[in-house]
């Protein structure tokens, strides 16, 4: 159990998409001006989003951080949408590298699909999350970066083990992570 909730928490969405984005970013100019770009679009995709979390857990209003009730993941989901639109018009009006603004684009294409589903099922973020990065890491950096999908293995591993999700909710989030990732290659 110990080690299952230390992977869900290190792994988490909002940690992973801020990776992401810094390595795409540095990727991008192969500069810091690239990971640059990568910390502005993760302070709108991973950093407000988690603070908005931690808001609602404070005040009560969400029951934990990894918001396990589904009526719960409503609001948190739409105001992390509408956050990382405005990362979006942000990044396009300084002209950020294309791999960024493709890849914001993706996450808010893999959050809004997530948002919908989540209205009628409690998909897994953290494998839809995991799902989009593995697979957007393979496509930026080709074979070498396979053995990061043993990110969703571990995720998927840790949700099953504290009964977060079923094994089709697990299934169903990397699917989306996956549309992410398509999205992506065709933006860029």
């Amino acid at each position: 159990m110990r080690a299952a909730k230390l992977v869900t928490d290190v792994l988490a969405p909002a940690n992973l998409v801020i990776v992401l984005l810094l390595v795409v970013g540095w990727h991008s100019t192969h500069s810091v001006t690239g990971a640059g770009w990568g910390l502005l679009a993760a302070f709108f995709c991973g950093v407000l989003p988690i603070t908005i979390v931690q808001l609602g857990v404070r005040r009560g209003r969400l029951t934990d951080k990894h918001i396990r009730i589904r009526r719960q993941r409503i609001l948190p989901l739409g105001a992390s949408l509408l956050s990382v639109v405005v990362g979006i018009a942000l990044l396009h009006a300084l002209q950020a590298p294309r791999d960024v603004s493709a890849l914001l684009i993706a996450m808010l294409v893999g959050l809004a699909s997530t948002l919908l589903v989540t209205v009628w099922w409690q998909v897994s973020v953290h494998n839809t999350v995991a799902g989009g990065t593995v697979m957007i890491l393979m496509l930026v950096f080709g074979w070498p970066a396979s053995p990061s999908a043993v990110i969703v293995l571990l995720i998927g591993w840790s949700r099953r083990v504290l009964k977060a999700h079923t094994l089709a909710q697990l299934v169903c989030g990397t699917a989306l992570g996956a549309v992410a990732a398509a999205v992506f290659t065709f933006l860029r």
